[in-house]
């Protein structure tokens, strides 16, 4: 199959930007049409994303253009976070059909993960608040777009970059959203024995969070309290047991990199894939480069990639949809044709 991405950026947001972004992407590929496309397009489109739609159904020559506005977007060759941009990914259908384990792309512009997506099919995705959505051509109103792509299997890779700071703790004494004591401390002073030495008198706590297990959505901490307390921005319960992690560049990339190279296939490259990364990670995380990205370009080098950033990343866990933050999570598409 063919498959190939763009990123066109501009002074303005016209719709030009995505008929050149398909154009691009079909050119890189070696087609003349495309059977689907998926468009992502910056928040400066967020008002006026249909007629950004239709230049490139025109351009692609099909009416199946999914996608959504974004923070920022990225392809292999770099990322865009501050013009007007639009970036599109191109690709030729091996065939309509559509495995059964294949999750579903799911875009949203809701601050929460709508709850109908919560249970039943396995989804995969990017929410971004107050993003404008589309599929099969068309804008939707209601903030959601979920679609399938046809005649592909496809591998998730999920990179949370959290690393553990100690053993799983019991929680004593909690309310609502305040976490009072935890492991026999004060929940403040919990944090602060777990953490490393340079960092417990001025705590990072927006790259640190509380996990109920390795695996699951981190916990945000919102403030620390003068009486030791900290806010959380989920509820817990007393008897519960969490972690405490943290999020830094270096453990970052080497779990993203881990991640990528658990996936490696070395009888086939993916014929492309998509990130969905948060506007919190990428280059405002590493400092004036995407380190996700560039250890996707060193672990599959010849791949078309497609990305964009956003404030939530949608992944399946133990049978639930759930909303998951600064987390990378990378869809490898293979086609099923043999």
């Amino acid at each position: 199959m063919k498959a190939g991405t763009a990123l066109v950026s501009g002074q303005r947001p016209e719709a030009e930007l995505a008929h050149a972004a398909v154009e691009a992407a079909l050119a890189a590929a070696g087609m003349e049409r495309a059977d689907h496309v998926i468009l992502f397009l910056t928040h400066d489109f967020s008002r006026h994303a249909q007629p950004a739609v239709l230049a490139a159904a025109r351009a692609a020559g099909c009416l199946s253009v999914s996608g959504a506005t974004a923070s920022g977007l990225f392809t292999e060759r770099g990322w865009q976070l501050d013009q007007p941009a639009a970036a599109a990914l191109v690709y030729s259908a091996p065939s309509s059909v559509v495995p059964a384990d294949t999750p579903r792309l799911s875009l949203s512009g809701h601050s929460r993960l709508p709850f109908d997506w919560q249970d039943g099919q396995r989804r995969v995705g990017l929410l971004d608040t107050d993003a404008a959505v589309w599929s099969h051509g068309r804008t939707a109103d209601n903030g959601c777009a979920d679609f399938h792509l046809p005649g592909l299997n496809a591998r998730l890779v999920r990179s949370s970059g959290l690393r553990l700071l100690g053993e799983p703790m019991s929680i004593e004494q909690c309310a609502s959203y305040e976490l009072r004591r935890v492991g026999g401390h004060s929940a403040a002073d919990s944090l602060r024995r777990a953490l490393p030495a340079e960092l417990r008198d001025r705590p990072p706590l927006h790259h640190i969070a509380a996990l109920r297990q390795a695996d699951a959505p981190g916990i945000a901490i919102l403030s620390a309290n003068a009486d030791g307390s900290l806010t959380l921005a989920d509820t817990l319960n007393e008897g519960e047991t969490i972690s405490w992690a943290i999020r830094q560049p270096l453990g970052a990339e080497q779990a993203m990199r881990e991640a990528l190279k658990s996936a490696v296939n070395p009888e086939k490259s993916p014929d492309f894939a998509l990130m969905f990364s948060c506007v919190g990670r990428g280059p405002l995380f590493y400092g004036n480069d995407d380190r996700d990205l560039v250890a996707f370009r060193d672990t599959f080098p010849d791949t078309p990639l497609l990305g964009a950033y956003g404030t939530g990343q949608i992944a399946p866990r133990a049978g639930q949809n759930l909303l998951f933050q600064n987390t990378a999570l990378t869809l490898l598409f293979e086609s099923n044709h043999v």
